[in-house]
């Protein structure tokens, strides 16, 4: 057996406003704060001698990897990502920031906004335009019927209202 994965498709590569925001304070948080404070506690707890049994140089340094790693991906992804700050022509049909209201066949209403990778929050109901449900939203108008396939079967919806900020 191998270890061998395939790639995985790319994701789409729009962000909204406040997403952009998110990401850059997330940046600036980890490189700004927390690397300094990391940074000033592995040489501390390398000033204290023996660093092959020193547990808090060993963890210290993995954090800082993790934090390297993470800032890395976060200025990687700032540079190649558009901010899509302007709801689109024709606000009749669903495209990328949407907030699309849904209704089940049983009458249940969730309400859905079509974000990036990055954004996804199901608390919020922010879904990757990326999702199954989300690339059959895209290019929907009011009162298209949706059929998504999950885990539990097929389930049928309806929108019933779209909005835009």
């Amino acid at each position: 057996m191998s270890r061998y994965r395939p790639p995985q498709k790319p994701g789409a590569k729009y962000i909204t406003g406040e997403g952009e925001k998110i990401l850059k304070e997330e940046l600036h948080q980890l490189w700004k704060v927390e690397r300094p404070q990391v940074t000033h506690s592995v040489s501390e707890a390398a000033a204290l001698g023996d660093r092959s049994e020193n547990a808090e140089y060993i963890y210290g340094k993995k954090r800082l990897r993790e934090i390297d790693r993470r800032v890395r991906y976060l200025s990687k992804r700032l540079e190649e990502v558009t901010v899509v700050s302007a709801p689109p022509d024709d606000q009749s049909k669903i495209y990328f920031g949407a907030y699309v209201t849904l209704e089940e066949d049983n009458g249940n209403k969730t309400r859905y906004r079509l974000v990036g990778p990055d954004e996804i929050d199901p608390r919020k109901g922010y879904i990757s335009i990326d999702s199954p449900m989300g690339t059959q939203l895209l290019g929907k108008s009011i009162d298209a019927e949706l059929a998504i396939d999950s885990p539990t079967g097929t389930r049928n919806y309806f929108v019933i209202d779209i909005e835009y900020e």
